[in-house]
């Protein structure tokens, strides 16, 4: 049996993350839900507290999601981890379901999450592959927490697609129409939002090249387990991409 250990990484999301919680509390899929309070200053931890059955990891300067990410996967036990972001609007126990289901079934061994919102492309495509709400194999990423630990504030989803690629798991995409992420403007302002985003995409430019993103675009949906046209032939091996 699967047992699959749910990370949600948290700063700053006290008047959001309730209903995340509220999505996750005593749900039948998975083993444990671990909250990483990423150095909040409002009060994200006292909402957390409210669930007994929710473990959380605190410390008190904020590090980034990474980090974060890092620090959720040290904690966990289960043989699966289930990432999911603090700031999702429509998220319930049904797309709880969704995201586990194709694991549990082994029906595929990654999934990743398309959300209401996300970029154009990504839709048309059918892979957002820079969600963060995904579930991987435990083993995937256990030996690389001391890397992760070092990697940019927002590096975290380029470096894990780039283990799924070198270890070929296939990936069921699972579409959520009714969930969104709160985008940064909304959080902090327009200005503050815009310069958070910019620092969001600094951070993966230093974990992977543009024409990186790009074969590991491909490289991925070389991966997703659905019917989809076939790509080109020269498109089905990649280099490894990562900057040196």
């Amino acid at each position: 049996m699967r047992e699959i250990s749910c990370i949600i990484c948290a700063y700053n999301e006290g008047n959001r993350i309730k209903a995340i919680l509220q999505a996750v509390d005593a749900h039948p899929a998975l083993k444990e839900i671990i909250v990483v309070n990423d150095g909040s200053t409002d009060d994200t931890a006292a909402f957390v507290r409210a669930y007994p059955d929710i473990r959380v990891v605190s410390y008190l300067a904020n590090r980034g999601k990474t980090y974060a990410m890092a620090k959720g996967i040290s904690a966990a036990t289960g043989d699966h981890l289930m990432f999911l972001d603090a700031d999702l609007a429509g998220l319930g126990p049904r797309e709880i379901d969704m995201l586990a289901a194709p694991i549990t079934s082994g029906r595929a061994q990654t999934t990743i999450s398309l959300r209401r919102n996300s970029l154009g492309f990504y839709r048309m495509i059918g892979l957002d592959f820079v969600s963060g709400e995904r579930v991987i194999p435990a083993w995937l990423v256990r030996d690389h927490v001391p890397t992760l630990e070092t990697l940019p504030r927002w590096g975290g989803e380029a470096f894990i697609n780039q283990l799924i690629i070198e270890a070929k798991l296939p990936i069921e995409i699972v579409d959520w129409p009714g969930v969104s992420n709160v985008r940064k403007y909304q959080k902090v302002g327009r200005l503050r939002g815009l310069l958070a985003e910019l620092s969001m995409v600094d951070d993966a430019l230093q974990v992977l090249s543009p024409l990186g993103f790009a074969r590991q675009y491909l490289g991925l949906l070389n991966l997703v387990a659905r019917p989809r046209r076939a790509l080109p032939r020269s498109m089905k091996t990649f280099p490894s991409l990562w900057r040196t």
